[in-house]
């Protein structure tokens, strides 16, 4: 495959910043990263979604990159992730991004022609049979009838990743720019050999994927835990690195191909098992967030006191007010039991204490309440709303939410993930 295309590091990070404010804190982890002995590259995600809510442009994002890079002489690689695109979103994202993250959720399931099914099958015999991959004990045991049945419910997908990426090529017109694959938005976790199909469908469409997507047991509620099996969730992830290996050895796939883990953020009781994996595989990872980082901004406001929280409780009581259309657009990847949620006139007279314990991933803490911290991580729409308001006081308590920020990615993400 074409070595023409910007080259993603081992480590790369999503670190997902809502009103691009963030930049500078997020950066300053990724140093204390690089201190301890471990590159860990950034990539500032957001989607169209998150732009078309906050009211902000993808080239605010890549603004405010910049000027962090420069302002703290980072001398690595950084990218900007057009993330979730598609090919009716992506132009807004070509002036600005290296880094395009295919979102083909639409097309998974929509059956492929007959015809496409078996010309796919007829140019993959290796994929019927006994399938021998190092990594998996035992072989892979296939029938022509179960590949059909694979490539039918994949291969459009892959066939709409492959137009929104050739899009791209010729929009950039020779810039190099990095690709993902995200095959997660669907109904169950891929199998092994679902995967394998995949990537031998992405090498032959062309796409020289760098990072690829793919759906895992449990659940990935925004914000919070890993809810789920973890020795179920460890046989897959290595199960997956195996697989890439194998089809990177197989097929014409760039050699740097690693597993992509979306909505990443605050996942620890799967850490130690991704860690293991790496340290014992040598692959890569790219790990995506987005909106951890907005709550350490609302940590940090309530932290601050005075008028910091008094914005914080503000957010809440009109998150509490609006829960039905803030939680419309993430109901499959948030559990609110509203029975848990504290009322607001409690919330009212809690102390910069109460509120930060209640928010703040702490579960050693008895006050942590999960709940109100899935409708949080996604009212940011409130705070857009605020406008310079709300921007002005992240300005004022500046010290404090710099602080929360850095502290969160570092301690809670790069160093259990990588560090340990």
């Amino acid at each position: 495959m074409n070595n023409g295309w910007l080259r993603l590091e081992k480590y790369s990070f999503g670190v997902g910043d809502r009103f691009a404010h963030q930049a500078k804190p997020q950066l300053r982890a990724c140093m204390q990263a690089e201190s301890a002995g471990v590159e860990i590259i950034p990539v500032w995600n957001k989607s169209h979604r998150e732009h078309q809510i906050v009211g902000s442009k993808p080239a605010s994002v890549r603004a405010a990159a910049e000027n962090a890079v420069r302002e703290l002489d980072w001398n690595k690689p950084f990218h900007i992730d057009a993330d979730h695109i598609r090919l009716d979103t992506v132009d807004a994202f070509v002036a600005s991004s290296d880094f395009y993250t295919l979102d083909v959720a639409d097309a998974i399931g929509q059956p492929a022609e007959m015809e496409g099914v078996q010309k796919f099958v007829a140019r993959h015999p290796e994929l019927i049979g006994d399938i021998r991959i190092e990594g998996i004990d035992e072989a892979i045991t296939t029938t022509q009838a179960e590949i059909e049945e694979i490539v039918a419910k994949y291969l459009n997908a892959v066939h709409e990743a492959a137009g929104t990426y050739r899009h791209i090529v010729a929009a950039k017109d020779s810039v190099s720019f990095i690709t993902e694959v995200s095959m997660d938005e669907t109904d169950k976790p891929q199998t092994p050999v679902e995967l394998l199909v995949i990537l031998a469908a992405i090498a032959d469409a062309e796409i020289p994927a760098q990072t690829i997507a793919p759906k895992f047991t449990g659940r990935f509620n925004k914000g919070v835990d890993y809810v789920g099996c973890v020795n179920q969730f460890s046989r897959e992830f290595n199960e997956d690195l195996a697989v890439i290996a194998h089809a990177v050895k197989t097929y014409e796939l760039p050699r740097n191909l690693k597993l992509s883990v979306h909505s990443g953020s605050d996942k620890f009781s799967i850490y130690p098992a991704i860690r293991e994996a790496l340290a014992r595989t040598g692959a890569g990872i790219h790990v995506k967030t987005a909106g951890t980082n907005w709550l350490e901004e609302v940590i940090g406001l309530a932290e601050s006191n005075g008028q910091g929280l008094a914005m914080a409780k503000e957010i809440y009581e009109q998150a509490l007010e609006n829960i039905e259309a803030l939680c419309a657009p993430y109901a499959t990847v948030i559990d609110i039991d509203r029975n848990r949620l504290p009322a607001m006139s409690e919330v009212r007279d809690w102390t910069s204490n109460q509120f930060v314990s209640a928010l703040r991933h702490d579960q050693t803490c008895p006050e942590y309440n999960p709940h109100l911290r899935q409708l949080l991580h996604v009212g940011y729409k409130v705070a857009a709303k605020m406008g310079d308001r709300y921007l002005d006081m992240l300005q004022e308590c500046e010290d404090t939410v710099s602080r929360n920020v850095t502290d969160n990615l570092f301690e809670r993400h790069l160093k259990p993930l990588f560090i340990a």
